[in-house]
């Protein structure tokens, strides 16, 4: 992905150096021009188009946002209901993430999300040790963290 956003790069470079202006319209111009021969000449380069990574990665954050806002009002309901009910709990999630980078980004995902909070990772780095403030079913919880952030990360980084 590096490597292709240098090329286009280079490419926006090397136009505004030929069409002799030195703006930014000439800079766009070119990186527009440098993303049509990437994604033409795709097969040649090693990597996937990193236009689709970039799309990903804002899928992804777009997805956290929305959790975000989701999580602040369930907290908020819970915080100002007259007589609060809920069950707080560690419950163990399984992971299918492999490297470190993916894990630290789940659990700081998961910290990040009001009323979650990523406690421990085992040995194996196999499960992430997650207390929530309020559970409901422990596999409702696992399956819509799967669903959502888990997914979306294997999407990114795979």
């Amino acid at each position: 992905m590096a490597f292709q956003i240098l090329i286009n790069l280079i490419i926006a470079v090397m136009w505004m150096f030929l069409s002799e202006t030195f703006t930014a319209a000439s800079f766009v111009t070119g990186y527009i021009l440098g993303l049509g021969l990437l994604f033409l000449l795709n097969r040649f380069i090693p990597d996937t188009f990193y236009l689709k990574r970039v799309y990903k990665i804002l899928m992804l954050i777009m997805l956290f946002i929305k959790e975000l806002i989701i999580s602040n009002i369930d907290i908020v309901k819970l915080v100002y209901n007259p007589k609060p009910e809920f069950e707080p709990g560690i419950f163990a999630l399984p992971t299918e993430l492999t490297s470190n980078w993916e894990i630290t980004l789940l659990a700081n995902l998961i910290t990040l999300t009001p009323g979650t909070l990523s406690v421990a990772i085992s040995e194996d780095n196999t499960h992430i040790y997650i207390h929530a403030m309020d559970i409901d079913d422990i596999n409702d919880e696992i399956s819509s963290i799967k669903d959502t952030f888990e997914k979306a990360i294997m999407e990114v980084t795979r």
